[in-house]
């Protein structure tokens, strides 16, 4: 897949940056454009409504900042770590790689709210069923959970997993 862990780490790197500037556009965006009413794209179905979060989805946690504060930076070297693992040199493993990157441009985003404005900028929201209002990082996060569970369950074998726990061979 790569040549070098170097062009691993830097087309990561690349990854985690463009998907956290595209969150943060997208919620410069809500500051600026939204507010009463809500702007609605499919009537029924989908809007914007901008929303100050200072909890997690479904309100969860409501007003925690601290936790966040020191959870999510744990979360992202977890992360990390574990991205590390993955061998780079074999395109099988490109989408846990590609999505371990995608989550933690998610956790970043959500944190760079929290600590600049102590919650996190939410505008997406589902009325039809409706769901807790979202934002970009949230399905970076989302998503990326959702695909690890479905390659863990039907795509990867066991033994193909055991690099997340064995040690590097030097």
């Amino acid at each position: 897949m790569f040549h070098s862990r170097k062009a691993y780490y830097f087309f990561g790197f690349l990854c985690t940056v463009l998907g956290f500037v595209l969150d943060r556009i997208t919620k410069i965006l809500a500051t600026g454009l939204l507010g009463k009413p809500d702007i609605i794209l499919i009537p029924g179905v989908l809007q914007f409504h901008y929303l100050e979060n200072t909890g997690a989805a479904f309100s969860l946690l409501n007003g925690q900042f601290t936790f966040f504060f020191i959870t999510t930076p744990i979360l992202c070297i977890v992360i990390l770590f574990l991205l590390s693992k993955l061998p780079y040199d074999n395109r099988r493993y490109f989408p846990l790689w590609l999505i371990g990157f995608l989550m933690l441009a998610g956790a970043l985003g959500n944190l760079y709210d929290r600590i600049a404005y102590r919650y996190v900028i939410d505008f997406i929201y589902f009325s039809l069923i409706n769901f807790p209002v979202f934002n970009v990082a949230d399905i970076y996060v989302t998503c990326g959970l959702i695909v690890f569970v479905f390659l863990y369950i039907f795509f990867y074998k066991e033994n193909e997993l055991e690099v997340f726990y064995r040690k590097k061979e030097q």
